[in-house]
């Protein structure tokens, strides 16, 4: 544990320098700014809190920012009091963490779990000065399959909650390589340090494992098609290393259907096949399965966990995994149907339409 905070703590300190060099400005054309870079008011919320306010209302997440979904029906089933310990096992922006450190009054503690170093610094930041200090909120940039070195730190938790997939602010930001629609390296790591890069995967991979990818991790209908372009793209001696050439190869592959298809496919598939290689170079499925496997051993009797998911793959783990400890005894009760956002929040979040939420008691 030692360990990790003195990785962390290095991670912090790298960044803060990074982060203190002053930067000009960047100028654009036109009344309004387009690309991530020129949206600085958005990327400085404490500054620009109007800006903010606006996007909001037009139903957009600012740029660097992520908008926290199912909050309300989260806090409703933790029921979090004063003098618990609590674990976000996913960190992000700490939209959740902020309201789950209210509900403990500055009483008990929360542990908050990163992978990503680039942008779990900046939350810590936030958070400390918004008062939350070390008494109360520990941060570890650490994956949460190993949840249970912190519980055993903790002593158990009282409640657990996990946010699975990407942040907003990660697939706004072009240089982390999460997004189809603007140019980028493709990376798609949660670490950048850590691991190969999609781009690099791509190099490596075989026809047929990359068919198997894009069925598992993302229920890709034109798996095949697109596996094969791919693979033709990489013999012909072209490189895709960046999200636009990945996209051009996908649009290649789908060059088949009719003109009045094309477009609306050729986005969904880029959308999936961008998930797939996200799942895979970053081990999601592995570290999700250790993290349920351990989850009833983590949580104290009566312990109460709540799981984000957004999209299938991830919710059949969720869900069969809460199925089978209460088999075994371990959970009391678990939720029977997933919970969705409501209407209301889909309208003014276009990115919670997929999310569902599934929960457990400990027995």
């Amino acid at each position: 544990m030692q360990k990790h905070k003195e990785e962390q703590e290095r991670m912090m300190e790298q960044n803060q320098k990074q982060e203190g060099t002053h930067k000009r400005r960047v100028r654009y054309k036109g009344t309004h700014p387009r690309s991530y870079q020129e949206k600085y008011k958005e990327l400085q919320p404490e500054r620009y809190a109007d800006t903010i306010e606006k996007v909001i209302r037009k139903g957009s997440t600012p740029a660097g920012m992520h908008i926290s979904i199912c909050v309300k029906e989260i806090l409703d089933f933790l029921q979090i009091r004063p003098g618990q310990t609590g674990l976000d096992a996913t960190l992000g922006y700490g939209g959740h963490t902020r309201q789950m450190l209210g509900c403990l009054e500055g009483k008990g503690h929360l542990y908050g779990l990163d992978v990503d170093p680039d942008e779990s610094w900046k939350t810590a930041k936030r958070l400390r000065e918004l008062g939350y200090g070390e008494e109360i909120l520990s941060v570890r940039l650490m994956n949460f399959a190993d949840v249970d070195q912190v519980a055993e730190e903790a002593g158990g938790f009282d409640f657990v909650l996990a946010d699975l997939g990407v942040s907003s602010m990660q697939i706004d930001n072009p240089r982390r390589g999460f997004s189809y629609k603007t140019e980028g390296p493709l990376d798609l790591r949660m670490n950048q340090q850590k691991g190969i890069s999609a781009a690099e995967r791509l190099q490596e991979i075989s026809e047929e494992e990359l068919f198997g990818m894009l069925l598992e991790n993302a229920d890709e209908p034109y798996a095949k098609e697109i596996a094969a372009e791919i693979i033709r793209t990489r013999k012909r001696g072209a490189k895709i290393e960046t999200t636009l050439q990945l996209r051009g190869a996908i649009e290649a592959a789908l060059s088949f259907l009719p003109a009045a298809q094309q477009k609306e496919t050729w986005k969904k598939s880029c959308q999936r096949t961008f998930q797939a290689l996200r799942i895979d170079v970053n081990s999601e499925y592995e570290a999700l399965y250790t993290f349920l496997e351990k989850l009833p051993g983590v949580l104290r009797p009566g312990g109460r966990a709540a799981i984000l998911t957004f999209h299938s793959g991830e919710d059949r783990l969720v869900k069969k995994s809460f199925k089978k400890y209460q088999r075994e005894g371990l959970y009391r009760e678990i939720a029977r149907e997933a919970v969705r956002p409501s209407a209301e929040e889909c309208a003014k979040n276009s990115r919670a339409r997929s999310t569902k939420m599934r929960w457990a008691v400990r027995a």
